[in-house]
């Protein structure tokens, strides 16, 4: 399905708590604000009146701010709680630009901790949205199925699918993963049944795009990809 990009709107969710690494949303990866490549890849699709950062954050909105970007609003409290939902940010977000006269149709959630997406990724996802369908994620494709395992009432280790076959590649089922980066849906569907509800359908990403930053680890991987990936560029 062709979608008119000036019906999207793109939020990039960016709570200021984060327990596991503080201030991770503003944390530099290679130099640059994390949330900063979220906000670029944006651009490149869509002006600033059409992308929304929802945080909570006065930090945020300061890197941001001095990034040339003005936050449309300050998450209320109750948003940015350990049980508010994306959902509810989601929903809030589009409220907002109601309220201001904007009915989006369409709407792309960007998770700040996954950096290295492309637009071309974008508007792949939100080609693929059609009426059999509420939402378009990305994914890509997991081997966790063949080696996952459990302990069993002896202690001993056991195939969680019993299906063993002993290498990946034998592995007869295809299985995905979600990758954090791509979350296009309809509007309509936000608003009437909730994410939680959603019929989707997925758009896989190759592994060296699929990266979702929670550790410092997580923070190092990312920018090893990032270093491989300019140097594939300039090699072009």
């Amino acid at each position: 399905m062709e979608i008119n990009i000036n019906e999207v709107l793109f939020v990039i969710p960016a709570r200021g708590g984060s327990k596991r690494l503080p201030m991770k949303n503003i944390k530099p990866l290679a130099g640059k604000p994390l949330i900063c490549y979220s906000l670029d890849v944006a651009c490149q699709l869509t002006d600033d009146s059409n992308i929304c950062i929802s945080t909570d954050s006065d930090d945020i909105i300061s890197v941001v701010s001095d990034y040339g970007y003005k936050v449309p609003f300050k998450r209320p409290d109750e948003l940015a709680s350990d049980t508010a939902t994306t959902n509810d940010v989601l929903v809030h977000a589009v409220n907002h630009y109601r309220e201001l006269g904007k009915d989006y149709k369409y709407l792309v959630l960007l998770q700040v901790t996954s950096p290295l997406r492309r637009k071309e990724d974008i508007t792949n996802a939100l080609s693929l949205i059609d009426d059999s369908c509420d939402m378009v994620v990305s994914v890509r494709k997991s081997h966790a199925a063949s080696v996952m395992c459990h302990e069993n009432e002896d202690g001993f280790l056991t195939p969680t699918f019993k299906k063993n076959y002993g290498r990946c590649q034998d592995f007869k089922d295809e299985y995905f993963e979600f990758n954090g980066s791509i979350y296009a849906m309809k509007v309509v569907s936000l608003l009437e049944k909730g994410m939680s509800a959603f019929n989707r359908k997925k758009y896989v990403m190759p592994d060296i795009l699929s990266t979702d930053i929670d550790t410092e680890e997580d923070f190092i991987e990312a920018e090893a990809k990032l270093h491989y990936l300019l140097q594939l560029t300039n090699q072009l």
